[in-house]
């Protein structure tokens, strides 16, 4: 997870933006957190899924190939 100062950081330059606009330096650094909370969301989610299983309301197990792939290779 993103620490809270980022976060601040990144809803304050999102309000800026609306309000006023950026100046050149910082949309970069807005855009440099952008990049920074999505790569911190994905790996987040990534690793949330590779714990999942899908079960179908009879019971079975309809996990993707895929995915059992991953949690496969995660196990070794």
């Amino acid at each position: 997870m993103l620490p809270k100062e980022k976060l601040d950081r990144i809803n304050m330059l999102a309000k800026k933006a609306k309000e006023t606009g950026l100046t050149e330096q910082e949309a970069k650094e807005q855009s440099t957190l952008r990049r920074e909370y999505l790569e911190t969301f994905r790996s987040s989610m990534f690793n949330t899924l590779k714990s999942v299983t899908i079960v179908d309301p009879n019971g079975n197990d309809v996990t993707p190939k895929k995915l059992k792939e991953v949690q496969k290779k995660n196990l070794h």
